[in-house]
């Protein structure tokens, strides 16, 4: 399992523009499970309504996890993701 933290930098946080982005990014590292952690709470990155039920604002900590086959391009992706959009 690879994984990295990251302060989001977006005004509005994870809400439903990147959040959906965000899940289409998951979604495509299909052997690779990503998940997001904010305060205790784990969702899987790919499941929309979950990412943005994390509440994650501006200036939050999220702790960003990959676990299958494609560990390496999938952190590489969603960190990339991460820095362009939130």
């Amino acid at each position: 399992m690879k994984q990295f933290n990251y302060v989001l930098t977006d005004p509005e946080g994870i809400h439903a523009r990147p959040a959906g982005l965000l899940a289409k990014e998951a979604k495509s590292y299909a052997d690779t499970v990503i998940t997001v952690t904010k305060g205790g709470q784990t969702v899987k990155a790919s499941q929309l309504m979950k990412l943005m039920s994390l509440g994650a604002k501006q200036g939050d900590e999220i702790t960003v996890s990959a676990e299958g086959g494609d560990e390496e391009a999938a952190i590489a992706g969603m960190k990339k993701f991460l820095k362009e959009h939130l």
